[in-house]
């Protein structure tokens, strides 16, 4: 169903119960995406996204939306719905599968713990089934793949899947038609008029919707400061053909997002033209290529494709290789070949390093560190700064104004982005004649009824939830003890007490690491340890010999000190051990 074919689901329940939208990420934000959508007691859960963590969360792996929320709702979630397959978008499923464990309720007519149904198109759901499969949960979700235009309900709420362009194919946006009216979320999107695989944002079901009535519209605000329109996907292709002609006989090395797969074909499309071998490095490189290829969104003749591990064989100026790594990720395949730590690439000056990618903010010192080592190499490094490799997935402001147009809605919400882009596309909004444009945060909720929306802030928790290995392994507790002992150091001090008398028997020893540098901070360590002699043995003296008093005489003096003779604040750890 598209061009304009839509037809108004019939709405079965009461006639005008509250929709109730709770915002439990990706709002003042890149990243983290994911909201609820309550009809009827029942729950719809939209996206649920990860965020990369920024260099003040020292230790962190990922960031995730609050998912005690879902989970201690569990039982009434009826299914989730992926939009496209980025992991700001896909990436904390398994996750959230992880929490809710046990607490899934057996659908009807089936034993055993309880199901999940996921909804997205098919190459969304395989990306991130990879992620469940690592994480040993798959068994716990129903994948449901859906087709464009197609209309599924789930639960009490009757949706329609509307074709987008993105930087990711088969993307979606969703019309959730619920008794209090329909709520139309954009998905992320741009209005690419010549797509690499020729699938358009389908404006005119988009428009069709909109003459039935939207009455919340919550959209992809990411490019809402940029004026203009975002270039098409295919102007890569031109710029990449060029490349490749004007660096004849050198070695090329392209990195750019595994998921975005018409990248990776214009690149190879490019190599290919240019009579080049093709090689593929990164684990999830090599994992999306092998789906694309599969489900024939790929197309590359398997005679010009070669292992990573047989480039040897081929000649340098011969050879394409298109890696994972345009973040500049420690570990990624571009960030060890800068560091010459690759097993299977050595560059330099006879190399050419494009990164086909924008830096997400957060990662611009990666990004940074990773091109001046190329340069130090010898290698040339072609980015987004110095040529046209890289266009925005996310439409621009007059994308959004015509798509607004389109769908009229009675109310906006602007999602995905940070709070000045939110800011820019609710006063966008307001131009374009939308009566109600709310700027929402994490934790808010929308309450959509037939006279219109009410917010109610801060409504659910929205807080990060850190991940370090497992999840919920890392607290703000921590993570503030961790910036400290990045910003201050740690200092310990061991004594050795007489359990009965609390005399010294040995020490005290101070070790640092991060404070002072301690052949060069020797008359500060010996100020410090007579301070702590003196401030246990004044404590004995008194008859104080518990362990907790003595352990904490040692640690108030050694911090004054420390303070008094450095200003500096590292956190301070006594050991004090009886005998």
């Amino acid at each position: 169903m598209s061009g304009g074919c839509y037809r108004p689901p019939d709405m079965a329940g009461p006639k005008h119960p509250s929709t109730r939208i709770t915002f439990l990420g990706g709002l003042g934000e890149i990243g983290r995406n994911c909201a609820a959508i309550e009809v009827g007691g029942r729950i719809l859960v939209l996206d649920v996204g990860l965020m990369f963590p920024g260099p003040e969360m020292p230790g962190v792996d990922l960031v995730l939306p609050q998912l005690s929320w879902l989970r201690e709702r569990a039982d009434l979630i009826d299914g989730v719905i992926l939009t496209h397959g980025h992991e700001d978008h896909t990436g904390g499923l398994a996750y959230l599968l992880r929490e809710l464990g046990d607490a899934l309720p057996p659908r009807k007519g089936r034993s055993g713990h309880g199901r999940l149904p996921v909804y997205g198109s098919e190459l969304t759901l395989a990306m991130a089934s990879g992620r469940l499969e690592e994480a040993q949960v798959i068994d716990r979700a129903e994948m449901t793949p859906v087709g464009d235009g197609e209309r599924r309900r789930v639960g009490p709420i009757e949706c329609t899947f509307v074709p987008v362009t993105h930087s990711v194919p088969h993307g979606f946006a969703v019309a959730m038609h619920t008794p209090a009216g329909t709520v139309l979320h954009s998905g992320d999107f741009k209005l690419d008029p010549t797509p690499v695989d020729g699938r358009l944002t389908d404006m005119a079901t988009l428009k069709a919707l909109g003459d039935d009535g939207i009455a919340l519209f919550l959209s992809d605000s990411t490019n809402a400061d940029e004026p203009g329109a975002t270039p098409s996907e295919m102007t890569v292709g031109d710029s990449m053909a060029t490349l490749f002609r004007e660096y004849a006989g050198k070695r090329i090395i392209a990195a750019c997002f595994s998921s975005h797969l018409h990248r990776v074909q214009q690149i190879a499309t490019a190599a290919l033209d240019a009579g080049r071998t093709i090689a593929f490095l990164g684990r999830s490189m090599g994992r999306n290529v092998d789906l694309g290829r599969r489900m024939g969104i790929l197309h590359l003749p398997a005679d010009r494709v070669v292992d990573i591990e047989e480039v040897h064989r081929v000649d340098p100026g011969d050879l394409c290789i298109i890696c994972t790594g345009s973040q500049g990720e420690p570990l990624s395949a571009l960030a060890l070949m800068a560091a010459h730590e690759s097993r299977f690439v050595e560059v330099g000056p006879d190399d050419v390093v494009i990164i086909s990618a924008h830096a997400i903010p957060g990662n611009e010192a990666n990004v940074n560190r990773v091109i001046n080592a190329f340069f130090r190499a010898g290698a040339e490094v072609v980015h987004p700064g110095v040529a046209p490799v890289h266009v925005s997935g996310h439409g621009c402001r007059d994308e959004l104004r015509t798509v607004m147009e389109a769908v009229r809605p009675n109310a906006l919400v602007p999602v995905h982005g940070e709070f000045r882009h939110l800011v820019s596309h609710a006063r966008l909004g307001s131009e374009v004649g939308i009566r109600s444009a709310q700027v929402c945060e994490d934790g808010d909720a929308v309450v959509l009824t037939p006279g219109g929306v009410t917010v109610e802030r801060a409504a659910a928790p929205s807080g990060y939830l850190f991940v370090h290995g497992m999840v919920g392994d890392v607290g703000e507790g921590v993570l503030r003890d961790r910036r400290a002992l990045a910003e201050e150091g740690v200092v310990v001090v061991f004594v050795t007490v007489d359990a009965h008398t609390g005399e010294i028997v040995t020490g005290p020893e101070i070790v640092t690491r991060g404070w002072v540098y301690a052949p060069e901070a020797e008359d500060v360590l010996v100020e410090a340890e007579e301070a702590v002699r003196k401030s246990i043995g004044e404590a004995a003296a008194e008859g104080a010999v518990d362990y907790e008093t003595l352990r904490r005489h040692a640690r108030l003096a050694l911090r004054d000190v420390i303070r008094e003779r450095t200003r500096r604040r590292p956190i301070v750890i006594p050991v004090v051990l009886e005998v």
